[in-house]
């Protein structure tokens, strides 16, 4: 709307479209709620008390709160389309996401973030973009793709591109990797925020990555770590994801005096918790549950992410602000009943408001180039001692397990007895044929293997079994459908999803994938796996920059070391 049109609005010289009465308005400037009228016109709120209006809405003391904003998430993460993600958290309050393209940036670089561009566009909310800062997040994986500053510095002028994202590579940044520092520099330029991703990272070498330009982090697992972020000037971002779940443990860092620097983010969530639990509301309520203030937890999830992006016409019931809106009963369980987008009824009772059209798919070129005849998983017996990778449940860090080896013809081979698995990583960007090869301790298989081609960051396919012949079945079915996850038992098929969209995404609704992902963690339990997500703690195992062990196609990496290690000790 041009200004001079907001102005008259405001003023009441021209119609407002809608003016909703008796509302209870949470006002995220001074933490109060005020009752009181809004004014909408142009999807923008005019201001408040009586207006003239072409329609008069009467909330009757219901309470209205601004759009909620995820300060940091992969929409590929949900395995459903751009389409599909929004559909799914739009009623549930979510008006705006920054999303990171990380996950199909590394499988077909740019093209990948300019395929999530084409697919956010005219979508019922608002999409905004992080630009991914480590494609690939380092050089002890083969990624699709390799995006230096030059190859992003042409996105920076993109008006939906609001910041630089998650720098994985904090060695890069402490050891002054050129590259690195121009991304930083070419943000700062462009006056975007950089976000941080710095596990455990403390002290001079914390302050160093700070000093660089990075200003916030949603990797504290441990209120210690986020307080000394807090205190050295980063945002903080409280992650609830699927994989990693730090509300609760993070919950008692929020006080009156630091609320105003945190906000909320989900990073990753599969459909399950998408269509269970929510998107931020989610949070919110939880928050809430635990002993927050309401409308602090209504905060941090609005004014704060609004403001540390700098989308200032977002996060706020007021004057000037886009009429992004929610509507609900009770403060203290806040359930989203009604969302507005824009000014327009979006959505209501958790479904999406009829006449929502959906954006038309942008194909994408299949990405699965694994070479005929390449996969060996034998391992040769070097050693009758081996480090493999113990699982933390729902967390995506991992500890080193020292343990003996099983050795069958001089090759080592999964234990079942004591849940030491086979786990291989097979290269499937450029068809080279490399196989990163290890153990791993947490998913308890008594039969078949399970294997995908989501397996952050560089989204090659990652397997686990009980035996090379179960493991090749897996990855057998997951090349066969463009990419997906498969689970098998006596070498056939027990569950499978197709994610053709670069070995990562579906056209399928949220809710199909959903159907599809329950059989699948059904064929995970027959197969013996005691893990919530057994799919989503796969993907999670070949990520090298979470401590402390994990595994690429080019072996095993000590993330303490950032090197890669032998797997005989």
């Amino acid at each position: 709307m041009e200004i001079g049109t907001k102005i008259r609005a405001s003023l009441g010289e021209k119609e407002a479209d809608i003016l909703f009465t008796n509302a209870r308005i949470v006002d995220v400037f001074s933490g109060e709620i005020i009752p009181g009228d809004i004014a909408v016109a142009g999807g923008y709120i005019s201001g408040f008390g009586p207006y003239p209006a072409k329609k008069i809405i009467n909330l009757k003391g219901k309470y209205m709160a601004p759009g909620f904003i995820d300060a940091h998430v992969h929409i590929e993460s949900s395995m459903a389309c751009v389409t599909e993600f929004v559909r799914s958290i739009l009623p549930h309050g979510t008006t705006s996401v920054i999303a990171d393209p990380h996950e199909i940036a590394n499988v077909l670089g740019k093209a990948g973030i300019d395929y999530m561009l084409q697919s956010s566009e005219n979508q019922p909310m608002d999409i905004y973009f992080s630009l991914p800062s480590c494609v690939p997040a380092t050089d002890m994986e083969t990624a699709g793709a390799k995006l230096s500053a030059e190859d992003l510095l042409p996105f920076m002028k993109n008006e939906r591109i609001v910041a630089l994202a998650e720098m994985m590579n904090f060695p890069g940044v402490i050891f002054r990797n050129q590259d690195v520092l121009a991304k930083i520099e070419n943000s700062i330029i462009h006056r975007k925020p950089v976000d941080g991703h710095a596990p455990g990272l403390s002290g001079k070498e914390l302050f160093a990555y700070i000093a660089a330009g990075i200003s916030s982090d949603h990797e504290c697992t441990a209120v210690a770590e986020a307080k000394e972020k807090l205190s050295a000037g980063m945002h903080i971002m409280i992650r609830e994801g699927t994989a990693a779940r730090n509300l609760k443990d993070l919950l008692p860092l929020i006080n009156e005096k630091n609320f105003h620097r945190i906000m909320w983010c989900t990073d990753d969530r599969h459909p399950h918790d998408l269509l269970g639990k929510g998107h931020i509301d989610s949070m919110v309520r939880e928050a809430v549950r635990y002993g927050l203030d309401p409308v602090t937890a209504i905060r941090m999830a609005t004014i704060n992410p609004a403001a540390y992006f700098g989308l200032h016409h977002k996060g706020a019931v007021a004057p000037g602000r886009q009429a992004d809106l929610l509507i609900f009963s009770d403060i203290s369980d806040p359930v989203v009943e009604q969302v507005y987008s824009k000014g327009i009824p979006a959505a209501e009772n958790e479904t999406i408001n009829d006449g929502i059209t959906k954006p038309a798919p942008v194909p994408v070129a299949s990405s699965m180039k694994v070479a005929a005849g390449s996969i060996d998983l034998a391992i040769p017996a070097i050693s009758g001692r081996l480090m493999a990778i113990e699982i933390i449940p729902d967390q995506i860090i991992t500890r080193k397990y020292l343990t003996g080896t099983k050795v069958e013809n001089g090759m080592a081979v999964s234990d079942i007895s004591r849940d030491i698995l086979k786990i291989a990583v097979i290269e499937r960007h450029k068809g080279s044929g490399n196989i990163g090869k290890g153990f791993v301790k947490g998913f308890n298989l008594k039969k078949g293997a399970i294997a995908s081609s989501v397996a952050h960051d560089s989204h090659n396919i990652i397997v686990v079994g009980i035996n090379d012949e179960e493991m090749k079945a897996a990855v057998d079915a997951v090349m066969k459908m463009s990419g997906g996850i498969a689970a098998v038992s006596d070498c056939n098929i027990c569950g499978a999803l197709s994610l053709p969209i670069a070995g990562l995404m579906s056209n399928e609704t949220v809710e199909a994938i959903d159907r599809q992902m329950e059989k699948l963690l059904s064929a995970a339990r027959y197969l013996g796996s005691s893990l919530s997500d057994p799919y989503m703690a796969l993907s999670f195992l070949a990520l090298p920059v979470i401590p402390e062990l994990k595994i690429t196609d080019k072996g095993l990496v000590d993330v303490g070391q950032f090197s890669i290690i032998p797997l005989f000790v």
